[in-house]
């Protein structure tokens, strides 16, 4: 399970669009492994493809943490 937050008001309206259902938003998870705050993701807005390819860049809205994550289990096992 992934814990995302994101700050609403960073949410760039002109890249909402209309779906069939309501309007909707689409975001983008980066892998941050080393993010001093321990989260696992970057959460980004994401953008038309038109969008993308003039150059423009989602919004930084927050951030995403793996919930339950186990680390590796430790052997004295040589190999």
């Amino acid at each position: 399970m992934i814990s995302v937050s994101i700050n609403v008001s960073k949410i760039d309206k002109a890249h909402l669009y209309e779906g069939k259902s309501g309007k909707y938003l689409n975001l983008v998870l980066w892998e941050s492994p080393d993010d001093k705050y321990g989260n696992d993701y970057r959460v980004v807005q994401g953008v038309s493809k038109e969008a993308r390819a003039s150059g423009v860049k989602g919004a930084i809205l927050g951030n995403g943490k793996i919930l339950g994550k186990q680390s590796a289990p430790q052997t004295d096992e040589a190999f």
